[in-house]
């Protein structure tokens, strides 16, 4: 952003111009997204916007960063909050925090998904992924009854991609797969993989 607003107006400002911004990427798509049209969207003129914005990019910037920072509160949220019982409940719980933060936009995650080219997405993700994968390192590093892996590293990154992939990939492509179905798909995905289902 080019220039921090400090008054409430300003961001005010910044707020309806970053809202155009997201509405004029869902129904334009991320190769037509443009000042131009954002500013038309948000009612102001296109120096208005440029007050605020170095380019478009700068624009697409803010409102992936506050998509992907809405998805990963949500998300470490609900890890957090079930960090003491891990086990079905957790996973569960977790799976489905996932997928409403998920749906809530399903729109952008689209655009997100399939138009933006990948070096303008990956580093956002990765830092979702990161939030989520180190919380369930860090609890199965202490308390290592909880699975029979061998590096919780190793299994919490495989565990957050599949659960990841799979809730994205659910919340496109709308599968003949109920919602609760898949939450128990998922919870048998992770069970198998960390052995507490035989506990």
């Amino acid at each position: 952003m080019r220039k921090t607003p400090r008054q409430a107006r300003s961001r005010q400002m910044v707020d309806r111009i970053v809202a155009a911004g997201r509405d004029v990427l869902v129904s334009d798509g991320y190769d037509a997204f443009s000042t131009n049209r954002v500013a038309a969207a948000a009612g102001v003129s296109p120096g208005s916007v440029y007050q605020y914005f170095p380019d478009k990019a700068a624009i697409v910037d803010v409102v992936v960063d506050r998509y992907w920072d809405d998805v990963a509160e949500k998300v470490a949220a609900a890890l957090a909050d079930r960090i003491g019982t891990f086990g079905p409940a957790m996973v569960r719980d977790t799976a489905d925090a996932l997928i409403a933060a998920l749906e809530d936009d399903p729109a952008v995650l689209r655009v997100v998904a399939e138009e933006l080219p990948i070096s303008r997405n990956r580093d956002r993700l990765t830092v979702l992924e990161r939030r989520v994968r180190d919380l369930v390192a860090t609890f199965l590093a202490a308390r290592p009854e909880t699975s029979h892996r061998p590096d919780p590293a190793v299994t919490a990154w495989v565990v957050v991609i599949a659960l990841e992939q799979l809730a994205v990939r659910w919340v496109l492509d709308q599968p003949p797969v109920t919602r609760d179905q898949l939450v128990e798909e998922i919870l048998a995905l992770v069970s198998g993989y960390l052995s507490f289902g035989d506990r």
